[in-house]
């Protein structure tokens, strides 16, 4: 009996493959289903067994806050390319990382749903608590220096994003309702 030769070489996942594969699994996982997931759940999304999840990130809520640091970051990203093309260009680069997040959570609703369970996932546990605290620090942060926008334009600025957050999340866009047309098109209008 002949015995079969692999005609590619077989490519072994390293532990920080994994670890990435694990992450974006729990980024779609945690946003689908929210905090309350189950790990299990997770970790076979991720094709991992409980007890390898448990080897990369030894509690959920580890893992919870990892994933959402892979989420924010995304929405890091965002802000900073959009502010840099808005100064090139003479933009107005508050303007511009509002339009850059709603492009992004139109195209990654992941980041989007990621964002409303963290509240959640805030409000039972430290950890995911910390690593909320610290993606709001680290934007503010950006757009704060990237805008040079005053105090109040910032806090007007992330307080209408999180009025599209929930418009977004409840798809309000879809209704043909005077309170949802009154609220998007009244946010629309003040941001651009």
């Amino acid at each position: 009996m002949p015995i079969a030769t692999r005609t590619t070489p077989r490519k072994l996942s390293t532990a920080e493959q994994r670890r990435e594969e694990l992450l974006e699994a729990a980024v779609r996982v945690f946003g689908e289903r929210g905090y309350a997931v189950s790990t299990t759940e997770i970790a076979k999304a991720a094709g991992i067994s409980q007890a390898y999840l448990f080897r990369l990130f030894p509690t959920k809520p580890e893992l919870f806050a990892a994933a959402y640091e892979v989420a924010s970051e995304r929405m890091y990203k965002a802000f900073r390319d959009a502010a840099q093309r808005a100064r090139a260009s003479g933009e107005d680069p508050l303007e511009a990382m509002g339009r850059a997040y709603y492009e992004l959570i139109e195209r990654d609703r992941d980041v989007l749903l990621m964002q409303i369970h963290s509240y959640v996932g805030a409000g039972i546990d430290e950890q995911a608590r910390d690593a909320v605290r610290r993606c709001f620090a680290r934007l503010y942060d950006l757009v704060k220096r990237e805008s040079g926008a005053s105090m109040a334009e910032i806090k007007h600025w992330f307080a209408h994003g999180m009025l599209h957050n929930v418009m977004a999340a409840i798809r309000a866009h879809e209704l043909d309702e005077e309170w949802a047309r009154a609220l998007i098109e009244n946010h629309e209008e003040e941001c651009g």
